[in-house]
């Protein structure tokens, strides 16, 4: 098979990770990958932690499990790094991608001794800025579309523009608001 890139997300229940996974896959297939994206379901409530999957190739995928060695972490909830092992499996050639107002160098001791990439986004600021509420999977999902390099930033934001459009025909303020959040979110990585 040829390079699968697999993306493990962190979040809280209600946060928008299994919603965020699914978007980064559909975003993914809009340019002719196959992919997969789900959550892994439990006993979870609002506010517990949960986690999502997102897997892409340029081949057909025929694994069907959970991603235990995942390129890529996303979490959208830092106190999550208090009391979930984020990096457990994560490739020290990928990156993980924490939602913090700290600096790559800040997290890193909270880390288990991740030796690979480390990057930071303030997303619940750009979140509440852009949008006007702490919905951060958006400015997430745009920070994973950066630092893996799946598609380019002009592929993502007109695939986020035509899906927005396509779920908020009734309501434009939330389709420029997303945007405009998707759009300040790549420039506002750090460590990549």
């Amino acid at each position: 098979m040829s390079k699968v890139v697999e993306v493990r997300w962190h979040g809280r229940g209600g946060q928008g990770a299994k919603t965020a996974s699914e978007l980064l896959a559909a975003a993914a297939f809009n340019t002719g990958k196959y992919v997969q994206g789900f959550p892994e379901y439990g006993p979870e409530r609002m506010g517990a932690p949960i986690a999502a999957f997102t897997r892409i190739s340029d081949e057909q995928i025929r694994i069907h499990s959970n991603i235990y060695e995942p390129n890529f972490v996303v979490v959208i909830d830092e106190t999550l790094l208090d009391c979930v092992n984020v990096t457990a499996g994560l490739k020290e050639d990928g990156a993980i991608i924490v939602n913090t107002s700290k600096t790559p160098d800040e997290i890193k001791p909270s880390l288990e001794g991740y030796k690979g990439k480390v990057c930071t986004i303030d997303a619940r600021t750009i979140a509440e800025e852009c949008i006007g509420r702490n919905i951060p999977n958006t400015p997430m999902l745009a920070a994973i579309i950066k630092v893996s390099g799946v598609m380019s930033d002009d592929e993502f934001f007109n695939d986020m523009e035509d899906s927005l459009k396509k779920k908020f025909a009734n309501k434009p303020q939330v389709i420029d608001g997303n945007m405009k959040a998707i759009k300040r979110a790549v420039s506002e990585v750090n460590g990549i």
